[in-house]
């Protein structure tokens, strides 16, 4: 009998042993598959909570027999909520768990810019990035170009530098668009002369993320970059084919019409975008003068993608646009000149560019990338009595090396830059060409999980040489690093130094027409040269299981000796330094459905000039933005946004007057088919309605600087067909 008690008792322990169960899994992120480490997973009824190691995986043992809930969440993803039988089908098999963006969060985000494709969070440069949900939102907002996403940007001011034919440019940190390079998936193809009118020639359709490096960044792509650069990334071809529609409409005259279409296959892939935008000559103020250009547009843009084996990729790119703009005299516009009404601005321009990339893989660490792209920008400027036509012909070329290894990443490269402009009669003499070579390394050093360390280096080589004491050559050192606080608290310092080649090409000859302009003597005038400080505090943090916040606070100094300076139609170096400093405050609430986002701009730009310092004109010390978004997703989405433009310094001396303006966004979703209607500037803030923009006659008229909008309250409608949609 004692000996049946016996085996009983066994047969007991080894059943509670065998009902005791494991759980494992693998946590990634359900886009870019990469792994979420640190991801919380919880078991309520059994009161277990445990997390995610560095390589992603849970595991979970003693778990009895029965059903249970797994909740597994992560920062800025939907929660996974599944309940498992125990024992699972097969208890050794690793559970792989995809978790997508939650609502209105900016998540996992592998940003290229770099060149090192690593995720955004990881990165001691601070960069800010625009996905494909926010850009879609943008592109039902005005379809037609990029001037209103970058507008709306903290830290980035559009200024408009034409009263008539709409053209603008933008202001990083309060520097002139002269010192941000624009970059389209890492290519300067807006660069020199062909930077004219892009902000107006560029569709957010064809893109699927948007690159932001706010400060000194001449170390990663060359001069320039003083104030920073935008990158702008393109779609490519995914698994399931796409193929949408654009058709809009606004109250100010303008149509666009547009359409994407992308397909993978097995080793080929394509996207072909192609646009027409119009736009009648627009006059809200009856002042007898377009505040919105006559313009006709066609952009074609299609790739091709090749997937040759799993180590070798590539793709080539065409891109054309041409475009007619006409501003001016609404009557000449019109076709009805006569002595009185004759005043216009015509620009006509031809853009043509190919671009070609090639990735090579050596190994799941290492890779080798050559990038190309060359550039034909044809345009003619003209008015009554003066035109100026020239052309450009430009070209990069880019080979690089990286290793993505544990604890340290390197990207290696070295790159070639030419740049021939033709002006032709009778300016010609103000054409030039210019050629670039240079030699970079970059390094991200991961000393442990909360420090990591990037640094890098530029020796840049250009020809023909500025004066001395630079005579062409420049070396970029940059450094940043990343400090991991806490879970939710970060920060990131870092600085460099940076330059500009001198050039026909910056705001002022763009304002004044280059009519009466001097040809620029290279060998006479030296290079901007500039040294940029950055520092900023990232908190975020969940607020309950459906929010959480996010805030980053940003302090920002540049000095740039002496900048090049339009003075008696003469472009020379001006006798001291520019500076700017500021700060930069972002905040994001997401509560599920619920966003709201609140921006500032704190900016002081001054000229010190032979001892004597001066605040920059047309640069608004203040800048507000608030932006409330409700979305189901898949659904529908409602938007209000408003923003405030503080008082600026003029170029006659006096002040322009701050404003606000406020905007409503309506968006309903079906399965193939988006409706939306669209207004801005509903508080109708013109600067025609506080008096004059020009001075003398309306045949000859001399314009006042423009500081606020001109074409008023503008309502835009559409819809968005999607055919074959993922």
């Amino acid at each position: 009998m004692k000996r049946i008690f016996m085996l009983l008792y066994f047969v007991l322990i080894v059943q509670g042993v065998s009902a005791q169960n494991t759980f494992r899994a693998k946590v990634i992120n359900d886009q870019t598959k990469a792994v979420l480490n640190g991801a919380t997973v919880t078991i309520p009824d059994l009161n277990i909570v445990s997390s995610a190691d560095t390589s992603g995986l849970i595991v979970i043992h003693n778990i009895p027999d029965g059903k249970f809930e797994i909740e597994i969440t992560y920062l800025g993803f939907a929660k996974s909520e599944h309940v498992y039988s125990f024992p699972l089908q097969d208890p050794r098999k690793i559970l792989l768990i995809s978790l997508g963006s939650a609502s209105g969060e900016l998540a996992e985000v592998t940003v290229q810019t770099t060149r090192a494709n690593q995720n955004i969070r990881d990165i001691p440069t601070r960069i800010e990035a625009l996905p494909l949900e926010e850009l879609d939102e943008k592109s039902t907002m005005r379809p037609g170009d990029i001037k209103m996403l970058l507008g709306e940007s903290t830290g980035i001011h559009v200024q408009q530098t034409s009263a008539v034919s709409g053209n603008a440019n933008f202001r990083i940190q309060g520097l002139d668009s002269r010192y941000t390079q624009l970059l389209q998936d890492g290519m300067p193809l807006y660069a020199g002369f062909s930077g004219n009118l892009s902000l107006l020639q560029i569709s957010p359709l064809d893109l699927r993320q948007v690159e932001f490096i706010k400060g000194s960044s001449s170390t990663l792509y060359g001069g320039g970059a003083i104030a920073g650069l935008i990158n702008l990334i393109s779609k490519v071809p995914e698994k399931d084919p796409e193929l949408t529609f654009l058709l809009n409409g606004t109250s100010a005259k303008g149509a666009d019409a547009s359409g994407y279409y992308s397909q993978k296959w097995k080793h080929i892939g394509t996207t072909i975008f192609g646009s027409y935008n119009y736009n009648g000559a627009f006059d809200p103020a009856n002042t007898g003068l377009s505040a919105i250009p006559q313009t006709k547009r066609f952009t074609i843009n299609p790739k091709v993608f090749l997937y040759l084996d799993k180590n070798n990729s590539a793709w080539f790119g065409l891109n054309a646009t041409a475009e007619d703009r006409l501003g001016g005299d609404m009557r000449v516009i019109n076709g009805n000149a006569d002595n009185l009404h004759q005043y216009f601005e015509l620009n006509k321009t031809y853009r043509f560019s190919t671009q070609l990339s090639i990735t090579h893989k050596i190994n799941e660490e290492s890779k080798i990338n050559f990038k190309n792209t060359v550039g034909y920008f044809d345009r003619t400027l003209g008015g009554p009595g003066f035109d100026f036509k020239g052309r450009q012909l430009s070209s990069f070329n880019e080979l690089n090396y990286v290793r993505n290894g544990e604890k340290a990443s390197w990207v290696l490269g070295a790159n070639l830059i030419t740049d021939h402009f033709t002006a032709k009669p009778p300016q010609n003499n103000l054409s030039y060409s210019q050629t670039t070579a240079g030699v970079f390394a970059q390094n991200i050093y991961k000393a442990n999980k909360w420090f990591s360390l990037e640094s890098g280096l530029r020796l840049d080589g250009n020809s023909p040489a500025p004066s001395r004491p630079s005579s062409g050559i420049f070396v970029l050192p940059r450094i940043n690093a990343l400090f991991k606080i806490t879970d939710h608290l970060s920060s990131r310092l870092g600085g460099g130094l940076g330059y500009k080649m001198p050039t026909l090409f910056n705001d002022e000859s763009e304002r004044d027409g280059y009519q009466y302009i001097e040809p620029l003597k290279i060998g006479n005038t030296q290079a901007e040269q500039s040294f940029g400080l950055n520092g900023d505090l990232n908190y975020r943090a969940p607020l309950g299981d459906e929010a959480f916040v996010s805030v980053n606070q940003l302090f920002f100094s540049t000095r740039v000796n002496r900048p090049l300076i339009l003075q008696n139609n003469i472009l020379l170096n001006a006798p001291g330094y520019l500076s700017t400093q500021g700060a930069e405050t972002n905040v994001k609430l997401v509560m599920d459905e619920l966003v709201f986002y609140l921006g500032y701009t704190y900016t002081d730009t001054r000229t010190h000039f032979d001892g004597m310092s001066m605040r920059q004109t047309l640069t608004p010390k203040n800048q507000l933005s608030f932006d409330a978004t409700y979305e189901i997703e898949g659904s529908f989405r409602f938007g209000a946004e408003s923003f405030y433009t503080s008082r600026q310094l003029l170029s006659d001396g006096t002040t322009g007057r701050g404003f606000v303006t406020f905007g409503l966004l309506v968006q309903k979703m079906f399965k193939h088919l988006d409706i939306f209607v669209n207004a801005e500037n509903l508080t109708d803030q013109r600067q025609t309605k506080w008096g004059s923009i020009y001075t003398g006659s309306l045949a000859d008229p001399k314009f006042k600087d423009i500081y606020a909008p001109l074409d008023g309250i503008v309502v835009n409608a559409g819809i968005r067909i999607k055919l074959l949609d993922k």
